[in-house]
């Protein structure tokens, strides 16, 4: 029996070492040594650990987005949500520089214009809550740089430390939520500024406060006495009662400048708060400081704050491809990738995060993938193979005969270019103007030729209809321009937030007042930051309904650029326009989310907070706000609205422009219900989408939808994305089965090329758009193998022996 059961053993140790064996193939890498660095830290051993334990390499993050390059090359999709969290930081320190100084457009008086601490805590609560893939949002002020209107007889007086921050909690436990489900809408908002004089390890501005990089990468800042080392913005700003002014305020460096606005620190452990591994964007706020001084030579501006916004680093795609030409460090996961570098190349693909797998192994030129196999193989695939599976399979098989790439180019015949020509109608009989967008089947040149033939000076030629499109002109404009939309999300929920849990009649016990209601210039302040803080957003509004707004009738505060990069800025109150018709209550978009939202808010998302703040003008503690928890309702991107492109000759932007509206909500007079009191809109170029010429569902609203050029009996179309609004954004890749036959350093005919070449055939000029089709694999080479030489001749002296016999 004793035999039997150590048999059992011998052989259950056999087959673990014969399960752990198989993936050996497999060496340690870089990605290893992260991931155990990653994993070794939790929040109860980080208060313990040495610092250099609680963050990861630099080059951890790779491809950073750099606001200097956002316009020139296409920012991927595995990079959209830190561009994302770039513009957010940008954008809310342009807005805080404006504030902080705007106190200059007013006249003198004893008081302060700057927001109160409920408009800061809001404020950061809104950067989190408008967008998933944020986790938290901080204002660091410098020591005595931050003053408030939150205390009594506070005039020019600072906070020894001030630094409202949020975070998102997970709330799985909370007992706010019987259902035990986590909604990732619970915040925890505290003032990091509430701490005891005495209290050193509190204190932020110390080196080793939670690996404090984020407040070093810009505090304090040392001006040395001079009143030029910040960088100015301008803004013409037109009132309501048709006033002008031209406000001239300092911000954050220009995208010009180096290093730029923008810094990222390395990942870092959030530890005792929210304990998770975090990215961070850093961006100064400039003040002039001293304040009240009488003597303006002797004020600066300065650096006194820095917005901080973070993103969780298990949400950041990782690169494991190998470096080069468009893939450049530094890059610590680079070449950590199981593609077979003789015969596949590694291509990143988006939304994987931190693990391995985000990746596909395409055939290198010259090569082909086998009969059997459809599609690249997928790195998770990979990943996740036995060393058997991996040695015997993934490879590419070389294509045996390869032709050049035809130098000398013919007209094509006659009979085929009409073939073609029949095949493609819309290109032999088509209309020009206005009117090619409606032929039944699109002329996608003519198209093009007259959208973007329009600009200020030929739109008044046309017809205002002729102006507008219909929505399938905009295909996937939700989603290309999805950062955009959220950061006009960002503003609607602060405004809901303020209007719902902020009461300016509220008494408060101590010197501590509740802040004043939202004013004119801390609106257009906002407003105007979503351009500044966006280079897509061509214009932003936020428009008030009729007596929504204190001591208003109307309230629409417009921001807008003439350029695209420019430091000049223009805003004005939509409120002057007041005749009939011209009001902008009566925008299409804004009668219709008004009419959408008039009595029914159920399906509105409700955010909860817990707040605590200072215990008094100095700090001391951190004690619970007196509504605790609290919580507003607001909207989301499915509650706002996409209008169709149109060209507004009579606007301020001259631009085919896609507008986003989203609604925000208040308290009605006797707080009882919910209502609306309002929109925010922003406005984007739409000839800054991708089309998409690839064959889609037929329910898809795309007015391109296939009108490639790609031979579909041997290929099919793929997007290639940055291509902007013009034809060419795809690629023909082979069909499975078919193969490449050009001597070429890529494996696909490009769309931009197809198209000219057929557009050639069309004039009747030379053309070599005939040779851009695959061909079939298989039989394109002369082999010959030892095995079925050797079985036909043997089979073949056979038979003829045996008719020698006969």
């Amino acid at each position: 029996m004793g035999l039997l059961w150590r048999s059992y053993g011998l052989f259950a140790v056999l087959t673990l070492m014969g399960v752990l064996a198989q993936y050996e193939w497999q060496p340690k890498d870089a990605f290893d040594e992260i991931k155990v660095r990653f994993d070794k830290v939790n929040g109860d051993n980080c208060p313990i650990l040495p610092p250099r334990d609680l963050t990861l390499p630099e080059d951890s993050v790779s491809h950073l987005p750099d606001i200097k390059d956002v316009n020139i090359n296409p920012v991927f999709p595995n990079r959209t949500a830190l561009l994302h969290l770039h513009n957010m930081a940008l954008s809310r320190a342009f807005f805080w520089s404006y504030i902080l100084q705007s106190r200059f457009i007013r006249p003198a008086i004893n008081d302060t214009y700057d927001p109160g601490m409920m408009y800061y805590f809001l404020s950061t609560v809104a950067d989190v809550s408008s967008n998933r893939h944020i986790n938290a949002s901080a204002i660091y002020f410098a020591p005595n740089s931050s003053f408030s209107s939150s205390y009594r007889g506070f005039f020019n007086k600072t906070f020894p430390r001030f630094a409202p921050r949020t975070y998102r909690e997970d709330d799985f436990n909370d007992p706010i939520h019987l259902q035990k489900i986590s909604t990732l809408n619970t915040f925890y908002v505290r003032d990091l500024g509430a701490f005891p004089p005495d209290s050193a390890l509190h204190d932020y501005t110390i080196k080793n406060y939670h690996i404090n990089e984020w407040y070093n990468l810009w505090l304090p800042d040392n001006v040395d006495k001079r009143h030029d080392t910040k960088t100015t913005y301008q803004v013409e700003i037109r009132y309501a009662n048709n006033t002008n002014e031209t406000f001239t305020f300092h911000g954050p460096p220009g995208a010009d400048e180096n290093p730029g606005p923008v810094k990222f620190t390395k990942p870092y452990f959030d530890c005792r708060r929210s304990n998770k591994w975090l990215v961070a964007a850093v961006t100064p706020i400039a003040d002039i400081y001293p304040r009240h001084t009488q003597f303006r030579h002797i004020e600066y501006p300065t650096y006194t704050a820095v917005s901080v916004l973070e993103m969780d680093f298990e949400r950041i795609d990782i690169n494991q491809c190998p470096k080069g030409e468009g893939n450049k460090g530094p890059n610590i996961f680079a070449d950590t990738a199981r593609c077979k570098k003789e015969t596949t190349e590694c291509e990143p693909i988006d939304g994987w995060g931190f693990r391995r797998g985000g990746y596909q192994c395409r055939c290198k030129p010259g090569y082909r993938l086998p009969g059997v196999v459809r599609r690249p193989y997928l790195g998770e695939i990979l990943e996740r193979a036995s060393d058997e599976q991996f040695y015997n399979g993934f490879d590419c098989m070389k294509i045996g005969w390869v032709q050049k790439v035809p130098i000398k180019w013919f007209r094509a015949p006659t009979y085929v270019r009409e073939q073609y020509l029949n095949r493609y109608y819309e290109y032999k009989n088509f209309t020009t103007g206005p009117s090619s967008l409606h032929s039944h089947k699109l002329n996608i040149n003519e198209v093009l030729k007259f959208i973007l033939g329009v600009n200020a000076r030929s739109c008044k030629n046309y017809h205002p209809q002729d102006l507008m499109l219909t929505g399938e002109f905009a295909y996937e404009a939700q989603k290309q321009f999805e950062n955009e939309a959220k950061m006009a999300i960002r503003l609607a929920n602060f405004i809901s937030a303020f209007l719902q849990i902020s009461d300016p009649s509220e008494v408060y016990s101590g010197k501590r007042v509740a802040d004043k209601p939202l004013t004119e210039d801390q609106m257009m302040g906002e407003t105007l930051a979503l351009v500044l803080g966006n280079t897509r957003i061509w214009s932003a509004t936020t428009l008030w309904d009729r007596r929504k707004f204190p001591n208003r009738t109307l309230f629409g505060p417009y921001a807008y650029k003439r350029e695209l990069n420019t430091r000049k800025f223009n805003l004005e109150d939509l409120a002057r326009y007041n005749k009939t018709g011209e009001e902008y209550i009566d925008k299409p978009f804004f009668r219709l989310l008004k009419q959408r939202w008039a009595t029914n808010f159920d399906s509105l998302e409700k955010y909860y907070l817990k707040i605590r703040l200072r215990h008094n003008e100095t700090g001391e503690y951190a004690q619970r706000y007196e509504h605790f928890p609290n919580f507003y309702h607001a909207a989301t991107m499915d509650h706002g609205y996409w209008t169709t492109p149109e060209f507004d000759c009579k606007g301020y932007v001259k631009k085919w422009l896609i507008t986003y509206a989203v609604p925000f909500f208040g308290w009605d007079s006797l707080k009882a219900k919910l209502e609306f009191k309002g929109v925010v809109a922003v406005s984007m170029n739409m000839l800054q989408l991708d089309i998409n010429q690839c064959p889609d569902d037929y329910y898809e609203p795309n007015a391109f939808k296939n009108t490639h050029k790609c031979d579909e009996k041997s290929s099919y179309c793929v997007p290639i994305l940055g291509r902007g609004y013009e034809t060419g954004g795809y690629k023909c890749e082979c069909l499975q089965g078919f193969e490449y036959p050009y001597e070429d350093l890529i494996t696909y005919y490009d769309g931009q090329l197809v198209e000219a070449e057929f557009e050639n055939i069309v004039n009747d000029k030379e053309s070599r758009f005939e040779t851009f089709k695959c061909r079939l694999a298989g039989a394109a080479a002369l082999q010959v193998q030892f095995t079925i030489v050797v079985f036909v001749s043997l089979f073949g002296w056979i038979l003829l022996r045996r008719n020698l016999q006969c």
